[in-house]
């Protein structure tokens, strides 16, 4: 990475630190009931995961890297790092997390990553550091912008920041900010309905530092109601293995069971909650349940897709 571009996430690991104590302190001395907090077992497992994360990715970094310098080495453009380029980098960079982010929502092997992130039935700072070890899935959303002519490592810190940016609304202790804030920017609020379970809560609030892509593609919901967070269906573990691959799995006995060529491929590319009703109703079969399936209630015309609103 240029010198000029510091590694944001070494720099940050003290106040993740910190800020985590705080927090872990702060339900000690004022419990709130109605909220998910702490428990030691969930937080052993999130940093576990998120430890693990930092091994894998750096193995994942290897062929990745390689192919964003062919890339740029391929492309006669160049946006060189300057004060007023960067923030134009770290806007690109968001509006590609989103639609990567919402990606790994609604395709089952996506999902099959993105799902770590969202085992926990806690949300607290802990939360934030539960990240998948099968990140080979992301980087494909941010070719254009190596096609550009953006640096491998100007992207690498646009995405360092962004990750960094999103640790401190991973809380319950914080309530709703002034509006200017809420309406531009991810907040905790926005970001507890991102990780609730409930049907109208479901496949929203994709934006990582801003809210404004999830205002503008349609895929917003504001916080109402409570919020219950972690998976329609749980899967009832700490062990971080089955934490990272219990989907795969999942996707792999689905595989095993389906009927023809374009079920199995229902079962990889469709939403996670995706059952052919009627491919197995022709042949007088139960549809297979799902790993995390989901029965949301009637859309409302805001949802963008039929599939958005699948198995989380």
């Amino acid at each position: 990475m240029p010198s000029s571009l510091p590694d944001v996430v070494l720099w940050s690991i003290p106040a993740f630190v910190l800020l985590t104590v705080i927090e872990m302190v702060s339900y000690r001395l004022h419990p709130d009931e109605d909220s998910a907090g702490y428990a030691a077992k969930d937080a052993a497992t999130s940093i576990t995961m998120g430890l693990g994360s930092l091994v894998f990715d750096a193995l994942w970094k290897i062929p990745i890297v390689a192919v964003y310098a062919a890339i740029y080495e391929l492309t006669p453009l160049r946006v060189p790092i300057l004060w007023w380029t960067l923030p134009l980098m770290l806007l690109a960079q968001d509006f590609f997390y989103y639609w990567s982010h919402r990606g790994h929502h609604v395709i089952r092997i996506l999902w099959a990553c993105h799902v770590v992130h969202h085992s926990s039935r806690k949300f607290n700072f802990t939360t934030a550091l539960r990240q998948p070890w099968t990140t080979w899935t992301v980087w494909p959303f941010y070719v254009p912008m190596i096609a550009c002519g953006v640096h491998p490592a100007a992207l690498a810190f646009c995405s360092s920041t962004n990750l960094v940016y999103q640790f401190w609304i991973h809380t319950e202790r914080i309530g709703k900010l002034p509006r200017p804030i809420e309406f531009v920017f991810n907040t905790p609020s926005h970001h507890r309905v991102h990780h609730a379970s409930q049907g109208s809560y479901l496949d929203r609030n994709f934006g990582g530092i801003l809210i404004v892509w999830d205002r503008l593609f349609g895929s917003f919901v504001p916080e109402t109601d409570a919020c219950v967070f972690g998976l329609t269906k749980n899967i009832d573990t700490y062990n971080p293995l089955r934490v990272a691959t219990h989907e795969y799995a999942a996707i792999a006995r689905d595989l095993r069971a389906a009927h023809g060529w374009r079920e199995r491929a229902g079962r990889i590319f469709r939403g996670p909650g995706w059952q052919p009703t009627a491919h197995r109703a022709s042949r007088g079969a139960v549809p297979a349940q799902p790993t995390v399936p989901a029965q949301p209630p009637a859309q409302s015309s805001a949802q963008p897709a039929a599939e958005l609103a699948t198995d989380r």
